[in-house]
This record gives C-alpha cells, sequence and structure tokens, in this order.
C-alpha cells in the first residue's frame, strides 16, 4: 500500500462489531498500531459493548474512530450491530471525537493495488504490512466454522487503513 497522507501523530480509533463483542486497533499514524484487543460482551451484549468501548475512548482519547458502513439499507448488518454501531457514533460525538464510515467498497479500492478483495484477502495483506498482526491471523475458516474473533482485528486495521489511504 503506497500513498498515504495522515500526520504521523494522529490517533485513529478501529472498531469492528461481531456477534460475540468487537474487535478494536488505535493507531498513531499510518502502519503505526500501538494497541488492540479483543471485547467479549455479557448478556446485555450492545450496553457492554458501549460501556467497554467509552472506558477505551475516554483511555486513548484518539482525534478519530473509524468503522465499517453499518446502515441496514445497504449492508446485511444484524439490526442489533446496526444499533449498536449507532451507538458508538454517537459515543464519539459526545467525546468531540471524529468519525468516519467506509463501506465494503472502499475498503476494496483502498487494498486493490494489492489485490486483496475478500475480508480473508484484505486480513492477509493486513497481516503481511503489520508485523506486530502477523502471528494473529487465524486460518482460513472451512465452510463449517464459525469466524474466528481475531478476524475482527484485521477488519478494525483495515478499517483504518482506509482511512488513511481514502479517507483523509
Amino acid at each position: 500500500m503506497k500513498t498515504l497522507v495522515a500526520t504521523a501523530a494522529e490517533r485513529v480509533f478501529g472498531f469492528h462489531p461481531t456477534s460475540r463483542g468487537f474487535g478494536w486497533v488505535l493507531f498513531e499514524g499510518p502502519f503505526a498500531p500501538i494497541d488492540w484487543g479483543l471485547v467479549s460482551a455479557g448478556d446485555d451484549k450492545n450496553a457492554s459493548c458501549l460501556r467497554r468501548l467509552e472506558r477505551l475512548l475516554d483511555r486513548f482519547a484518539p482525534e478519530t474512530l473509524v468503522l465499517e458502513a453499518f446502515d441496514r439499507q445497504t449492508t446485511r448488518r444484524a439490526r442489533r450491530i446496526a444499533d449498536l454501531c449507532t451507538a458508538v457514533r454517537r459515543a464519539a460525538d459526545d467525546r468531540g471525537i471524529e468519525t468516519a464510515v467506509y463501506s465494503r467498497a472502499e475498503i476494496r479500492e483502498a487494498f486493490a493495488e494489492v489485490e486483496a478483495r475478500t475480508r480473508r484477502e484484505v486480513a492477509e495483506a493486513v497481516a503481511r504490512h503489520l508485523e506486530a498482526f502477523r502471528h494473529r491471523l487465524p486460518p482460513p475458516r472451512r465452510p463449517w466454522e464459525s469466524e474466528d474473533a481475531r478476524g475482527a482485528l484485521f477488519a478494525a486495521a483495515a478499517v483504518v487503513l482506509t482511512h488513511h489511504r481514502l479517507g483523509l
């Protein structure tokens, strides 16, 4: 990936919700992840996720929060996930954090130069470009297996890299 236009000190927080919680990555400039994690949610998943996210936002104080498009008209996201993403944007707005939302098409466009089209190919491209993530890449998913939770880390990183490539 080339032609990145981010400033070195900008903190960008990538967020990717899953059916079990969310993955997040904090970058300080392009190709510079400084922290990341996976969050598992309890019974009230949205409330649990939102509380955990708010603590992360307060702790790290990023300038920008980025996530993948979640509107139900153009994506196949579950209503619960769409509602969570709406609440996440509101939490960022309440803290004065800029938000950016990128569609799957924009993420594919950002990774087109390395010919990554599918989620798996994008995750592999992220692993190639971010040494800290290489050993976290889950094995390819078999059709009968559910998605590995670590995939959320790569999706969060991909949307941050998309932001650095297309959005600034």
